[in-house]
């Protein structure tokens, strides 16, 4: 690991000064880049810790939406009652996320920014609609994640909550790598009154809309017809543990298996 500067503001304010004029890094949970610096495969001058930044942490209803901060750990939102009453689909994807201590330590707001092309929350991002509130802006989650580990983050940009609107039918499956957690295909599937939405995350260099799928699913809402899609392998992500035909044949079938949850609530 390179030698860095370490800071640990309590307010919001104070971390973005910590932040300014520095080849700077907001740290969250840290559980994907202090192993990349530990590995040097990352490498900042200042590390901004948040975990001290109180108002990053809340959960509250606003509406039909559920505002969650960007330093709420995953096992807080699996737990949380709000939650698990209007959008039952992303406390269970919370849930599944990692092993206890990456539950306990990892957050929203910085699996979000770090972008990882296996995550899960990508997932709920895109197929439910969501919301990136910064301390600059607001942002579609439609127009959030722009490539392999990339986001429409500008430089300094603090992510301070996400705002989730409940679907009248939601769930998440992933097949799953069994040492990481990660999904090797994950697939979200939500129903509202604006139709069909279903992301996915293994698949890419980042995650995507599975469109096809969408339209299958608006014209019928049931496993048959998500399964029945024949997905294109072009762009599908291909290593050891599978081809891109084998991937682009999976997105259907954990599809399916997703419509299948969601029906069953």
């Amino acid at each position: 690991m390179y030698a860095f500067d370490y800071q640990r503001p309590a307010s919001r304010d104070a971390a973005k000064a910590a932040a300014a004029g520095a080849d700077a890094r907001y740290l969250a949970g840290g559980q994907s880049l202090i192993q990349a610096m530990r590995l040097r495969l990352s490498q900042s001058e200042r590390l901004v810790d948040l975990g001290a930044v109180g108002d990053l942490k809340g959960i509250k209803v606003d509406g039909n939406n559920v505002v969650i901060g960007a330093m709420v750990t995953h096992a807080a939102v699996a737990s949380n009652a709000d939650v698990r009453r209007l959008v039952p689909a992303l406390a269970e994807l919370a849930e599944g996320i990692g092993d206890p201590m990456v539950r306990n330590m990892g957050t929203i707001g910085g699996s979000i920014a770090n972008a990882d092309p296996a995550a899960c929350y990508p997932t709920a991002v895109l197929a439910l609609g969501a919301t990136i509130h910064t301390d600059q802006r607001t942002i579609k989650g439609d127009d959030f994640f722009t490539g392999l580990y990339e986001t429409a983050l500008k430089p300094g940009e603090l992510i301070t909550a996400v705002s989730f609107p409940a679907a009248q039918k939601a769930a998440y499956v992933k097949f799953k790598q069994q040492a990481s957690r990660f999904a090797l295909v994950g697939v979200f599937v939500a129903q509202a009154a604006g139709g069909v939405r279903v992301a996915v995350t293994g698949a890419k260099g980042h995650v995507f809309r599975a469109t096809e799928i969408e339209t299958a699913l608006g014209r019928s809402f049931t496993p048959e017809a998500a399964k029945a899609v024949k997905m294109p392998s072009t762009g599908i992500n291909a290593d050891l543990h599978g081809s891109a035909d084998y991937r682009a044949a999976m997105i259907s079938v954990i599809a399916s298996r997703a419509v299948a949850a969601a029906l069953a609530r």
